[in-house]
């Protein structure tokens, strides 16, 4: 008789949110928002629409309303009591004139892009201190840290309330990516029909190399299969865009991995630049996606030198076992060791750093820029092929 299936991690709190509406109502909705006063949405927003929508941010079923954000703020957690890391917040635009400003009851109608995308019930109107939000959030109320600046440009005021999806946020990639814009729901049934038990996650936005590789390779051998989950939200100016970055894991995961062991998919969120915080989001959403795992290796979801390179694996130690259900798997930075002939981490390497090769994002742009060629140490031929590809044709690799 054959072992019964285990039941899945449930999703977050216990239910994977769905807010669209079915196709039955959609048209009858949109018709009745255009009677509605309209609330453009910045671009960062889409994808926070979309994993409200979709139960990726599961159990949020809209904008944060004050008690949830400032319990966030605060504890680190939802006013339930459950682990959260970051606000997810409707601030309205900077100079909305106070006598217009939504009250509680009224709808608004959210536009992308001048399309309208989605219906907010307004349930609270309240002032979201930005510089009280940057120290929580960020640790420092620096300019210099992209999250800090984006704050500042943003309005005090927010609304908070449930939302219903009208339709899609325009897709940036167009149709190339679209099949994998798998929603948390197709990730579940995918993962079900595969047999797999034990998902790794794996957050990245930026090009896969060796490094990386290696670490993929380590956790598979613990797990089924890889749930490889690059964001493609907004990014500060200069990063890799993400259509150079899908190309190359195309290339790395059709011909450096098993077939039938990973799955690529699309995080849809924009990036924070909040450390631990957004660590701590980003094991909550892929737990709403259906894996069991998730990889927090150096530096996760840093920038510049505002987190130390540990911060984000420490923090996972502030919460119960088993409290947030899916479990960290904690990496060191790997590097590929001429003495060893191989990738390493400082637990496995016994040389010296003069043998280590590892290059920062900066040094790759460079070397891209004099013409040198990538070493193949340090990530495979047919990554930087795509990456001089995208050099040359003017594309910020």
């Amino acid at each position: 008789m054959s072992e019964p299936w285990p039941a899945p991690l449930p999703p977050y709190g216990g239910r994977l949110v769905d807010r669209r509406l079915p196709p039955a109502r959609s048209a009858e909705a949109a018709a009745e928002a255009r009677s509605l006063r309209a609330l453009e949405l910045p671009p960062r927003l889409w994808g926070e629409l979309e994993l409200i929508a979709d139960g990726g941010y599961s159990p949020l079923e809209g904008f944060m309303e004050e008690e949830d954000y400032l319990s966030v703020l605060e504890r680190m957690r939802l006013a339930s009591g459950l682990p959260w890391g970051l606000p997810v917040l409707l601030r309205l635009p900077e100079g909305w004139p106070a006598a217009e400003r939504p009250r509680p009851g009224e709808r608004l109608r959210l536009e992308a892009a001048g399309r309208a995308v989605a219906v907010l019930e307004v349930r609270g109107l309240f002032r979201a201190p930005k510089r009280r939000e940057a120290e929580q959030v960020f640790g420092t109320s620096d300019p210099a840290h992209p999250g800090v600046a984006r704050l500042e440009a943003e309005g005090e005021w927010a609304v908070g309330g449930p939302i219903r999806l009208l339709d899609d946020p325009p897709d940036r990639l167009g149709p190339r990516w679209a099949r994998y814009r798998l929603r948390p729901a197709q990730t579940r049934a995918l993962f079900r029909k595969l047999g797999w038990r034990r998902v790794v996650a794996f957050q990245t936005r930026n090009p896969i190399h060796r490094a990386h590789e290696y670490l993929l390779k380590c956790a598979l051998e613990i797990a089924d299969g890889l749930l490889v989950h690059p964001l493609v939200g907004e990014t500060r100016p200069g990063e890799v865009p993400p259509e150079t970055r899908l190309l190359a894991y195309e290339a790395v995961l059709r011909r450096r991995f098993a077939p039938g062991r990973a799955v690529l998919a699309l995080y849809p969120a924009a990036m924070r630049y909040a450390g631990p915080r957004e660590a701590l989001m980003h094991a909550v959403a892929r737990r709403n996606y259906g894996a069991t795992h998730l990889i927090v290796g150096r530096d996760h979801a840093g920038v510049g030198g505002f987190y130390g390179p540990y911060d984000a694996q420490r923090l996972f130690d502030r919460f119960a076992p088993g409290e947030l259900g899916i479990e960290i798997l904690r990496f060191e930075a790997a590097f590929y060791c001429r003495a060893c002939a191989g990738m390493a981490t400082a637990k496995t390497c016994p040389h010296g750093p003069e043998e280590r090769l590892s290059l920062s994002g900066t040094q790759v742009r460079e070397k891209l820029r004099r013409g040198e060629r990538l070493p193949g140490e340090f990530t495979r031929p047919e990554v930087a092929a795509v990456l001089e590809a995208a050099h040359a044709g003017g594309g910020e690799p």
